[in-house]
């Protein structure tokens, strides 16, 4: 007989030097226990408005007791959202709110509809693959300002295996480190790390921890992207945050056997997106929270000095939250050189959408894909969707597309897409889009097993309010 989860909290301090934001005192306890203060960052949301959002990470075994102090206005209402968690605040009085929570989530508590000024909420697991930091094999790295140079030769010594950041405020010097085949990088909670890691040509990396990489502008310490992994495979990145990167939070180039997971991400800069992968193969991503200011996922085929095909890519048991452009998006970018690239076997499974807003048509759609530049896109499922209320967009957008902003060409083709279990609750007037290029240049093979809109079956394009272009064959409605 399996024993009951031993009932624990451990609660990270924000440094000085950082923001913290004063709309929110959030406490959590055993149940029956003591209060314990959990510290509020704050985190930046919405390249269209940028505004001032709050974010707590704790960890947690058993049950946890979690509430909310509202400093900013009285609550009148309180929503918790993903939807599909069922878990609901009860408002102890006009500025108070308490939940309890029994297993891991990643949440938005938004309190009298106001998404902008919410408080994220990031409830882990107790890291059970945290090192030991008497083990001689590990490099501690205390907080302070670090010279690129020494982190590379900790990294360089083969005696070792693990560089360890320790709680506190890091500064990388020079921003990048370069991680070599065969090491972890390891940011504990608390640590908050002003710098980007790069792992190009090698092998068996891994990234992991509870930490942050925090790197809104931070005078000279603002780096580029939060991971970059080029050429490279079997990396693993897991439990670690990334606050505000001027580009992407994780960059995929030409690589294979990539795991991400338990990973979070905002952003408020132009193509800050969240996973963008190209010419990758074997990658999963699992249990993620992006809430970005561009694509929270995009799955591209050949770009820049990455080349070859696209293929095995899982994403599932996330929640994605686009406050500019597309929550998923594939196929824009591929090689028109050598008559495209090919995308396929992809998954996406098991996900809540929170937010789409995009004024643009043309980069509109939670599920989307565009394929440009000579690209065939197939064999694509969309399993057990749930997109909650947006302001802008389109529920799904499936194009063969030359789009003069990113592609020389139009793409080839799209084919055998699969819908099973999309439920959307929102507006009525929300509408979808289909449609192909040419003759030789099509759509081929859609299928909806069960697409429900406000809980309403659709049973064919008119009752979707799907707007159908030229070129689109075989699109069923079971």
């Amino acid at each position: 007989m399996a024993k009951a989860a031993v009932n624990s909290i451990s609660v990270y301090p924000i440094p000085r030097a950082l923001p913290v934001n004063q709309d929110f005192d959030v406490f959590v306890r055993v149940p029956g226990g003591e209060w314990v203060e959990v510290g509020v960052l704050l985190v930046k949301v919405d390249m269209h408005h940028v505004r001032e959002a709050s974010l707590v990470k704790f960890d947690f075994s058993g049950e946890v007791e979690v509430r909310v102090i509202c400093n900013r206005e009285p609550v009148k209402n309180a929503v918790i959202r993903p939807l599909s968690t069922g878990i609901h605040a009860d408002i102890i009085d006009e500025r108070t709110i308490q939940f309890r929570l029994s297993e891991p989530q990643k949440l938005s508590v938004e309190l009298n509809g106001d998404r902008f000024h919410n408080l994220h909420l990031f409830a882990k697991e107790p890291d059970d693959q945290r090192p030991d930091s008497s083990d001689p094999g590990v490099a501690c790295i205390y907080p302070g300002i670090h010279r690129i140079d020494v982190l590379q030769e900790k990294l360089a010594d083969k005696s070792y295996h693990t560089l360890y950041f320790m709680a506190g405020l890091h500064h990388i010097e020079q921003v990048v480190v370069n991680v070599p085949s065969g090491k972890r990088i390891y940011i504990e909670g608390g640590a908050y790390v002003a710098g980007s890691f790069v792992c190009d040509k090698v092998e068996h990396v891994q990234i992991s921890g509870h930490g942050i990489l925090y790197l809104a502008e931070f005078g000279r310490f603002s780096s580029f992207r939060g991971v970059r992994i080029m050429y490279s495979g079997n990396i693993s990145v897991s439990g670690i945050t990334v606050v505000d990167p001027p580009h992407y939070s994780i960059y995929l180039g030409q690589s294979q056997h990539i795991r991400i997971a338990d990973f979070e991400s905002f952003s408020t800069r132009g193509w800050s997106d969240g996973i963008d992968m190209m010419s990758c193969c074997d990658v999963e991503i699992d249990h993620v929270f992006m809430r970005n200011s561009d694509d929270c996922i995009a799955i591209y085929g050949h770009r820049w000095g990455y080349y070859g095909d696209t293929r095995n890519i899982t994403v599932k048991n996330s929640t994605l939250w686009a406050d500019v452009a597309h929550p998923t998006n594939m196929g824009t970018h591929g090689d028109i050189e050598e008559d495209g690239t090919l995308i396929e076997n992809i998954t996406f499974e098991n996900i809540d959408i929170l937010e789409h807003h995009e004024p643009q048509d043309n980069y509109q759609g939670c599920l989307s894909i565009n394929a440009g530049d000579k690209n065939t896109v197939r064999n694509v499922i969309y399993r057990n969707i749930r997109i909650e209320p947006f302001e802008l967009g389109r529920i799904i957008d499936i194009r063969v597309v030359w789009n003069p902003d990113y592609n020389p060409f139009p793409g080839n083709r799209i084919e055998q897409i699969t819908f099973d279990g999309i439920y959307y609750n929102g507006s009525d007037d929300a509408i979808s889009r289909i449609s192909g290029f040419d003759d030789s240049r099509c759509v081929d093979g859609v299928t909806f097993h069960s697409l429900y809109i406000n809980d309403r079956k659709v049973t064919d394009a008119s009752s979707g309010n799907f707007e159908l272009g030229d070129h689109v064959h075989r699109l069923t409605f079971n």
